[in-house]
């Protein structure tokens, strides 16, 4: 849209306009020069003006040329045969269909759903159940970590103590201490039993 200028003995400005609402905006004037700013062109740098002016066709075809094989190339894909697409198109219509095949066939069939149940639900009692023995078997192992760390620090204690590091124990520390020959006796029944 054009922006109505009006020139008088004033000078050059733009004409009052109405809004859509139906008020009216004031004249503003305007300086010898002046580009109003819908009218001022946007910056496209050179390869954003290839693409535009870039014909679409290849050159030395015509369109007419060009439109019969449009619509071979629609029709082809319309009948589902898979000539223009890439290999992994491809390998997933085979996927498709070879699932459509087998869903048919499991609807054929219902007796054999049922043994196929019955054997996924056979298979899961076994992992759990091997599931179970390697959580016992883990806890095993985080107790006897936990022994080991345990006697480590009771034996760090002792030999601060025994260099004359420590001069003073604390109850806590006399508490460490105390358990040590337990601490040894529950680590060797823990390592038989595993």
């Amino acid at each position: 849209m054009a922006t109505p200028y009006v020139t008088d003995e004033s000078g050059k400005y733009i004409a009052a306009t109405q809004r859509p609402d139906g008020t009216w905006r004031k004249p503003r004037r305007v300086k010898q020069g002046y580009v109003p700013q819908e009218e001022v062109p946007v910056y496209e740098n050179k390869y954003v003006k290839f693409f535009k002016n870039k014909p679409g066709l290849p050159p030395g075809l015509s369109a007419s040329d060009a439109e019969p094989a449009k619509q071979q190339q629609q029709k082809g894909c319309s009948d589902g045969d898979a000539a223009g697409l890439s290999k992994s198109a491809k390998r997933n219509m085979k996927r498709k269909e070879k699932r459509k095949q087998q869903q048919e066939e499991l609807e054929e069939s219902p007796a054999d759903v049922a043994t196929l149940a019955d054997a996924v639900e056979n298979v899961s009692i076994s992992a759990s159940g091997e599931v179970a023995e390697d959580s016992s078997s883990l806890e095993k192992a985080k107790k006897i970590k936990n022994m080991k760390k345990k006697l480590r620090q009771v034996d760090e204690l002792q030999q601060k103590v025994d260099s004359g590091e420590i001069k003073q124990l604390t109850q806590e520390q006399l508490e460490k201490l105390a358990r040590a020959k337990t601490l040894r006796d529950e680590l060797q029944q823990l390592e038989r039993l595993s």
